[in-house]
């Protein structure tokens, strides 16, 4: 029999636990809470981890989710806890990291979506912020690309280019080329801003199917970067269930993929 083919990747270590580099995939999962609610966000941190989730996300969103990580942070280690607790931020983690450095120490990773940290100049600044923050902490990021959010500036661009050049390309095949674009240009402005590749994750997250299997082939063959693999609006019902299973099958019998939520 055929040995399934592995991507092999550069190994990111997430708290306790290793991310590529050869390591079997990590299955993580995402809290539904009120993060501000340290009580009811822990518990449910560590009812996930005893069902088996190898990682653990919160969404960072407010002063007060981050005020709370700290907390949520010891309460799971009292309980002998010690999955790896992510911060899932969006729009203003660059301002929640600076101003309550003990949430940046608490959580074992960052999650960036570089489509909404900034508009012009200021995205590139703030998601550099975001980058030193982590490097002040040894901590690593997951660059966290949705199609969703993308740079319209590079979307629009390349239609335009499209358009002008006549190049027949569709809409979809234009945003998954510009998923992977951003994913790729991200890591270059988090390495220039001092992470290691150590300390870097990529995911490029769509909804359809189809989508999510070409964009990550294509990521595969121009970086070595560990991958999280996810299908974004999926939803909770049969359809979900179906599109992720078929999405994750394919691309994990393609030896793609680190990490699964």
């Amino acid at each position: 029999m055929a040995l399934l083919k592995v991507h092999r990747t550069i190994g990111v270590r997430v708290g306790s636990v290793q991310v590529g580099g050869g390591a079997p995939v990590v299955v993580q999962s995402m809290t539904m809470t009120d993060t501000a609610d340290a009580a009811s966000t822990s518990r449910q941190c560590i009812e996930l981890a005893q069902a088996g989730s190898e990682m653990v996300r919160v969404t960072v969103n407010l002063p007060e989710a981050a005020a709370a990580v700290p907390e949520i942070k010891a309460r799971m280690l009292d309980a002998g806890v010690t999955a790896p607790l992510i911060g899932d931020f969006h729009y203003n983690g660059h301002l929640l990291l600076t101003r309550y450095p003990a949430c940046a120490q608490a959580l074992d990773k960052f999650r960036i979506n570089p489509g909404n940290v900034g508009t012009g100049r200021r995205r590139d600044e703030q998601f550099s912020t975001i980058c030193k923050v982590a490097v002040d902490n040894a901590k690593p990021v997951r660059i966290g690309v949705n199609g969703g959010s993308l740079n319209q500036e590079l979307v629009v661009a390349r239609m335009q280019e499209n358009t002008d050049a006549n190049l027949g390309r569709t809409s979809e095949e234009i945003i998954n080329e510009c998923m992977v674009l951003s994913a790729i240009q991200s890591t270059e402005l988090a390495l220039e801003s001092g992470l290691r590749k150590d300390q870097i994750i990529i995911s490029c997250k769509t909804s359809r199917p189809r989508d999510l299997i070409a964009v990550y082939r294509e990521l595969s063959r121009q970086t070595d970067q560990p991958l999280h693999l996810g299908l974004t609006e999926a939803g909770m019902g049969t359809k979900g269930l179906v599109w992720s299973a078929a999405a994750m099958g394919v691309l994990l019998n393609d030896g793609i993929g680190d990490t699964i939520r």
